[in-house]
């Protein structure tokens, strides 16, 4: 509805244009065109009104239901994952990239929807008006596409290294909040401080880069959206004084090039939200697809007269299959006996 009105805006500017350039003006005409204008732009303000809120109901509510799902799952992960993960990197996926998942859901669906619908709406109406200049513009389109396309692969690869980044000093700070009587006992603040610093480096690095690039995209963009409104206004203006066109069809037409090139603007616009969630959202599902902590089997023994008497031999035991860390433990522990397993971590 939206669209539609605000799309048909230029049809009446049109008709009132050509009321006035002959000469005579229709006031009664004009006067009823502009009732109509402001009737449909107080209706379009009203529907972009109730589709705001229902965009922001529809993000939030999936972005509840990631954060529902992302927690349930922490609760089923098997303890290798924890243990190669920091538990700061895992909150900084739960919170951090879920957050920027929003910003760019939020931001991202209103623009491309409204986009598409705007794209194909005003290559309807171009249509009608005339088809010859409608060509000038769907022909030199592709070369907008090219550049934002270029841009975004160099954008998408810097904002994942971004939101790895973030994860890492997330974690690190995280670490160091919980240990910080440990940090102060080893005399480990330089060492930590240094970690941080180079840590920080490469995220100020990674986001500045992601940054540049996206930035690029909007003004690379425009450039190209102006040689196109620029050659419907040359070809424009050779119809109308060729009388193939009239000069209020040729103010709508002008209007609806810049409707048509005006989402590729705002998509360009909102790149970096858009490739920020995008990396973010590769590290939620990432965790969300982990594989679960295996339950005991159909045929697992149930201990039901305990002794106490354990016995283990030649065990092996690790977290990553890569990375051995019990080997060929042998142990026999008699009832009422306390063993521990005292390692680097505990």
């Amino acid at each position: 509805i939206t669209v539609g009105l605000t799309l048909y805006v230029p049809i009446e500017i049109g008709k009132a244009i050509d009321e006035i350039v002959y000469g005579s003006v229709n006031f009664p005409v004009i006067r009823d065109i502009l009732l109509r204008i402001v009737i449909i732009v107080g209706i379009t303000a009203v529907a972009q009104w109730f589709m705001s809120i229902l965009n922001n109901k529809v993000t939030y509510e999936v972005v509840r239901d990631i954060r529902k799902e992302a927690f349930e799952k922490i609760e089923v992960l098997p303890l290798k994952y924890l243990d190669s993960h920091p538990s700061g990197e895992i909150v900084s996926r739960m919170i951090a990239d879920v957050e920027q998942f929003a910003d760019g859901l939020l931001m991202g669906f209103t623009q491309v929807f409204t986009g598409i619908m705007t794209i194909i709406g005003t290559l309807v109406f171009m249509l009608r008006l005339n088809i010859g200049i409608t060509f000038v513009v769907v022909l030199l389109t592709p070369i907008s596409l090219f550049v934002a396309n270029f841009i975004a692969k160099k954008t998408y690869a810097m904002f994942q290294a971004q939101s790895k980044t973030r994860g890492e000093q997330t974690a690190l700070i995280d670490e160091m909040l919980g240990n910080e009587k440990v940090v102060k006992a080893y005399h480990q603040e330089e060492e930590v401080i240094k970690h941080f610093d180079e840590i920080n480096e490469r995220l100020a690095k990674y986001s500045l880069r992601a940054i540049f690039y996206s930035s690029i995209t909007n003004p690379a963009t425009r450039f190209v959206n102006g040689l196109v409104y620029a050659g419907v206004g040359f070809t424009g203006a050779f119809a109308a004084m060729n009388g193939i066109m009239t000069v209020g069809a040729l103010s709508s037409f002008l209007s609806y090039s810049n409707q048509y090139t005006k989402p590729f603007n705002e998509i360009s616009g909102v790149i970096t939200e858009i490739q920020n969630a995008i990396a973010c959202a590769a590290r939620i599902f990432e965790l969300l697809e982990e594989p679960v902590e295996i339950p005991d089997s159909k045929d697992a023994v149930v201990l039901n007269d305990v002794k106490g008497n354990v016995e283990c031999n030649e065990v092996d035991f690790s977290y990553d299959k890569t990375k051995k860390l019990i080997e060929n433990l042998n142990l026999k522990i008699h009832p009422g006996q306390k063993i521990a397993i005292v390692g680097p971590t505990g």
